[in-house]
């Protein structure tokens, strides 16, 4: 995976392990990682896939249908400009 990222942060675990197993069996490459601090709330867990992969990573997460996804975000390396995450939108 490259430098830049996305991450689907969720409030459960569960969700996080459900999304990994769903994304697998889509055959769209996607991690556990740790939560990035800059995202407060949730379980610590996050899902990391490529952006390239993003249209069919909001498939999935829609057809998941979890009320305890915190949101998608685009994660890339520090800069001056500030913050690393931008938070991407649900729809294509």
């Amino acid at each position: 995976m490259g430098d830049s990222f996305g991450i689907a942060a969720y409030r459960s675990r569960q969700q996080v392990m459900r999304l990994n197993d769903m994304l697998r069996r889509e055959g769209i490459a996607g991690t556990v990682v740790s939560t990035p601090r800059e995202i407060s709330a949730g379980c610590g867990l996050s899902v990391r896939f490529e952006l390239n992969d993003l249209s069919a990573v909001r498939r999935v997460v829609a057809r998941a249908g979890s009320a305890n996804l915190i949101g998608l975000y685009a994660y890339s390396p520090a800069s001056a400009a500030g913050s690393r995450l931008r938070a991407l939108s649900m729809r294509d």
